[in-house]
């Protein structure tokens, strides 16, 4: 033994070993296929290391349990890759994940504290062995290196790092078991016939041995002599004579080389969820395989439900990446688009070499082929679920749409068979609906598509932006996510339908027979209005692009539009949220000229810009523009005091 080191733990750590330790009990047999997951990933790692590195051999892989009765102990040792006492600091000492406060307090919330699995989610299920230990072992060597590791703890704030010497690469976990509790239901985790019922439920797919020392019963000389003497008087053998016996626990068949008639949904369900550390079944199950140039076989699962870490940018995500049932590299990230980031599984390739570098790996032109193949079948299969099972595709548009979104932008491959998958409420639906419903619903002289942006239903549905379209019965679809500004960067048009904004340019409903029957009044309110708009346009230079007389209010006084080709304020907010500069731009003040206000306005103007009237009506409908879209006003108090000043002069 060399010298012993006291190390705290990082306080993100400890908040996690409290929560585990007192709070999360259900489903403690839920370890073992953490810890046998883990040991599995560090034998892909070393697999994969030895493919390039003599020092690292690669030819004695396995996992071996090892429970005992007496000492209330139990091993779980792995031939893999091993540590060093860096990595072991690094892996174990802290947890080297963004969003570990949200993760925590998730934890804490009383809806999630009888889950467990959820440790798995975010990559930390080595703290699950606490759930059954109070104290746990690691003694870890690094395979090509001479260094040996024993880390210990208690899971009480700390843990010690210790040099030792240890004889072969990889690693042994000795967990120190609590006492069982029948009363809790526990299980004795050191039982035979216990360690292989859990090993068979979770990790009988694992591509390597799950080994375990079990009893086996000999026929001892006493018997046999028993068998050769005739007589019902003969006793039996008291005793029972038994060996102890190496036996392979785990299948090891790789279950995406299996036909699928041969796999039960069980199978399937299991696998997942050992590749994925979900503990629900997976929401959908893609089996596919690819014959001709490129052979490759595929397993591919969505989840029940939104992966916490889904949206952060330095998350894990990407399929693992076989070549001939070997292991090359987990999370590549190159065999799906961004968008489908939420899809788990494997791919394993018979053609891609198995020395070739990851770096190369990702550019080879036989990924980029895989990719626009499962690319497709994912999105086929989101096509037949959400055109013959509607509530179910309702379910995973529900935990996944958002994401879903991203892909008209980032891939014009694939963008319209994206866009027949997208989802909106609208003026005319309740209820979730599709690009092709909307435009069943068109009436034929209708030529596009129109939609409004905003933060919300509630925002949008009352807008001064929609009473033209509401008055004329034509459906406006609401965007009202935050990427759908992003989405629509992507969405020039679909089916030959054109896209256009509400929020956007100039919008005119009127059929030609109503534009000659208002020809005369509009030139008329042109010339009424136009020194006033051109006096409330030098007032309000600093906000406005441009004050125009609208053709879409008809209820209320003023709106907001961008210019064609302008930046909403959504969009403006969303390249803020990504850290980016966003220049300031100034948007067009629609009036109506048919409404009390402007009609008031106008009567009290003289021609005269310097007119305080003038000046507080023009702030004043400009600022009322802001509030109906939810915006932020630049002076309130200013506003609040105009508001008052106006109630006075209407009572003199």
């Amino acid at each position: 033994m060399g010298t012993t080191t006291n190390v705290e733990f990082k306080a993100e750590v400890n908040q996690l070993l409290d929560i585990v330790i007192h709070s999360l009990y259900s489903q403690k047999e839920i370890f073992l296929r953490e810890l046998i997951s883990n040991a599995s990933d560090a034998l892909d790692k070393r697999r994969f290391v030895g493919l390039t590195d003599d020092k690292v051999k690669a030819d004695d892989l396995y996992i071996k349990i090892t429970p005992d009765e007496k000492a209330r102990t139990l091993t779980i040792k792995d031939t893999g890759i091993g540590m060093t006492k860096e990595e072991v600091m690094e892996n174990i000492g802290t947890i080297a994940k963004s969003g570990t406060k949200e993760f925590i307090s998730k934890l804490k919330d009383k809806k999630n504290a009888d889950n467990p699995e959820m440790i798995g989610q975010f990559g930390v299920g080595f703290y699950s062995a606490f759930i059954v230990a109070d104290k746990v072992s690691l003694r870890t060597k690094k395979a090509g290196t001479d260094e040996a590791i024993l880390w210990q703890s208690s899971g009480d704030g700390g843990y010690t790092l210790t040099d030792i010497e240890k004889e072969d690469a990889g690693t042994e976990i000795i967990l120190h078991l609590k006492e069982v509790s029948t009363e809790d239901g526990d299980e004795n985790y050191t039982q035979e016939y216990t360690l292989k019922t859990l090993i068979k439920k979770y990790s009988d797919f694992i591509t390597y041995p799950v080994k375990m020392d079990v009893k086996e019963e000999v026929e001892s000389e006493e018997d046999k002599k028993a068998e050769g003497e005739a007589g019902p008087e003969k006793e039996e053998p008291k005793e029972k004579a038994f060996i102890m016996k190496e036996e392979t626990l785990n299948s090891m068949k790789a279950i995406w080389t299996r036909p699928k008639n041969d796999v039960k949904t069980e199978e399937y369900n299991e696998f997942y969820k050992q590749i994925s550390h979900d503990y629900q079944d997976p929401f959908e199950t893609i089996s596919f395989s690819a014959e001709g140039t490129l052979e490759y076989k595929s397993l591919l699962f969505i989840p029940s439900q939104r992966p916490m870490d889904l949206m952060y940018r330095d998350g894990k995500r990407g399929l693992s990446l076989y070549v001939k049932q070997i292991f090359i590299m987990a999370d590549c990230e190159k065999i799906l688009p961004e968008y489908l980031r939420f899809v788990k599984g494997i791919v394993d390739s018979a053609d891609l070499s198995l020395n070739v570098s990851r770096e190369l790996l990702q550019q080879d032109r036989q990924i980029l082929a895989m990719k626009k193949r499962l690319t497709k079948k994912i999105i086929d299969t989101l096509k037949g679920m959400k055109n013959t099972e509607k509530d179910r595709y309702l379910k995973f548009w529900e935990h996944f749409g958002d994401v879903l979104k991203e892909g008209p932008a980032s891939d014009q491959e694939n963008a319209n068979d994206i866009k027949e998958l997208l989802l909106f409420k609208s003026t005319h639906s309740t209820e979730l609906t599709s690009l092709d419903e909307y435009i069943e619903r068109m009436p034929e002289e209708q030529k596009e598509i129109y939609f409004i942006t905003g933060d919300s239903v509630l925002a949008v549905e009352n807008s001064p932006l929609l009473e033209a379209f509401k008055e004329k019965g034509c459906e406006v679809i609401y965007m009202v996510d935050k990427i759908d500004e992003f989405m629509m960067q992507g969405m020039m048009d679909y089916k030959e339908k054109q896209f256009k904004s509400v929020n956007k340019g100039d919008v005119d409903l009127k059929t030609e027979d109503e534009k000659k029957a208002d020809e005369k009044k509009e030139k008329k309110n042109e010339k009424t209005f136009s020194k006033l708009l051109e006096d409330m346009q030098k007032l309000l230079d600093k906000d406005i692009k441009e004050v125009r007389l609208s053709k879409r209010l008809k209820k209320s006084a003023v709106c907001l539009v961008s210019d064609e080709n302008g930046m909403t304020p959504q969009m403006e907010q969303m390249f803020k949220s990504m850290g980016q500069e966003v220049p300031a731009s100034k948007r067009i003040l629609e009036i109506n000229p048919e409404h009390a206000a402007v009609k008031m306005l106008q009567s009290v103007y003289k021609g005269d810009s310097k007119d305080s009237k003038v000046k507080n009506y023009s702030e004043l409908l400009y600022n009322q523009a802001l509030l109906a879209e939810g915006l932020a006003i630049e002076n309130p108090v200013a506003f609040a005091n105009q508001i008052a000043d106006l109630m006075v002069s209407a009572n003199n």
